[in-house]
C-alpha cells in the first residue's frame, strides 16, 4: 500500500519536490496513486524505480534515455544494480588513484619530495582524452584537436617542477574567481581583469603561441559545451561554469576594444 507522500520521498531521496513533480509530469517516475486531496503517494516499487533513476543520473544518462532503460520490459533491478556497483568500483579505484596523484603533487610544490613525471597523470583515463580529441574535432575542426595535441604533448615535455608549478597558478587563477563569484562580482566586470590576464597568459603558455581575443571568446564556449568542463568547473563551485565562460567573452570583447 502506498505511503510515502511527494514530500516525504523528496526528503528520503535528497531531490526536490519540483524535480518529483518534473518526472511526474514526463511520465519517468509516475505516482503509485493520487488521493481525492490530490496529493501524491508513492510505494516501494516507485521508490526502487527513483532509485534507479538516482543511479543513471550519476552516470550522465539523459532522462530520455533512462526511461527508455527502465520501461523495457526485460529490466531486471538486480541486473542493474548490479552493473552499477561494478562501474562504481572502478570509478572509486580511479578517484582513489587520482587522490594519490594530488598528495604526490602536493608533496612535490611544499618541497616534501620530488614527484616522477609517470606519477603525474596516474588515475586520468587515456581514453578519455581521446574522446575529448575527436569531440574537438567534430565540433571546432581537425585544428581545434591538432592545438590540444599539440599543447598536451608541450605540456608533457616540461620538467615535472614545470609541471606542477603550472598546475598550481591554474588552481590558483580559479580559486581567485571562485572568491570573486562568491562575493557577487559581475562577471562582466573589469575587476576581474589581473585574474583574467593570468588565466588568458596560462592559455598562451599551455598553446605555446599567443592567444587571440577571438581564441579565448572561443575556449569559453567549448568550456560551456562540453560536459567534462562543466563538470569539473561546477564541482569548484555551483554556476562557476557560467561565471567564468561568462567573464572570459567579456574580457575578449573589452581586449577587442582596446586592441
Amino acid at each position: 500500500m502506498p505511503k510515502f507522500t511527494v514530500k516525504e520521498v523528496a526528503k528520503l531521496a535528497g531531490v526536490s519536490v519540483r524535480t518529483l513533480h518534473h518526472y511526474h509530469d514526463i511520465g519517468l517516475l509516475t505516482p503509485a496513486l493520487i488521493g481525492e486531496n490530490r496529493y501524491r503517494y508513492y510505494g516501494e516499487e516507485e521508490l526502487l524505480r527513483l532509485q534507479q533513476i538516482l543511479f543513471y543520473r550519476e552516470f550522465g544518462l539523459p532522462l530520455a534515455q533512462i526511461a527508455e532503460l527502465l520501461d523495457q520490459p526485460d529490466f531486471d533491478h538486480v541486473t542493474a544494480l548490479e552493473q552499477h556497483r561494478k562501474k562504481l568500483i572502478l570509478a572509486a579505484e580511479r578517484y582513489r588513484q587520482l587522490i594519490t596523484t594530488i598528495d604526490r603533487t602536493i608533496a612535490t610544490l611544499k618541497g616534501d619530495r620530488a614527484v616522477k613525471a609517470t606519477e603525474l597523470y596516474v588515475g586520468f583515463p587515456p581514453e578519455r582524452q581521446r574522446a575529448y580529441e575527436r569531440w574537438l574535432a567534430d565540433h571546432y575542426g581537425g585544428e581545434m584537436a591538432d592545438t590540444v595535441a599539440l599543447s598536451r604533448k608541450r605540456f608533457q615535455a616540461k620538467p615535472e617542477h614545470e609541471k606542477a608549478a603550472a598546475m598550481a597558478e591554474l588552481a590558483d587563477i580559479e580559486a581567485g574567481l571562485v572568491k570573486r563569484l562568491e562575493h557577487g562580482i559581475a562577471p562582466d566586470s573589469d575587476v576581474l581583469d589581473p585574474l583574467l590576464r593570468r588565466h588568458h597568459d596560462w592559455i598562451a603558455a599551455m598553446w605555446g603561441r599567443p592567444c587571440a581575443p577571438e581564441d579565448y571568446a572561443s575556449l569559453a564556449e567549448l568550456y560551456q559545451s562540453h560536459p567534462d568542463f562543466t563538470k569539473r568547473y561546477e564541482t569548484l563551485a555551483e554556476g562557476f561554469t557560467t561565471y567564468l565562460t561568462t567573464a572570459m567573452k567579456a574580457y575578449a570583447a573589452r581586449q577587442e576594444v582596446e586592441g
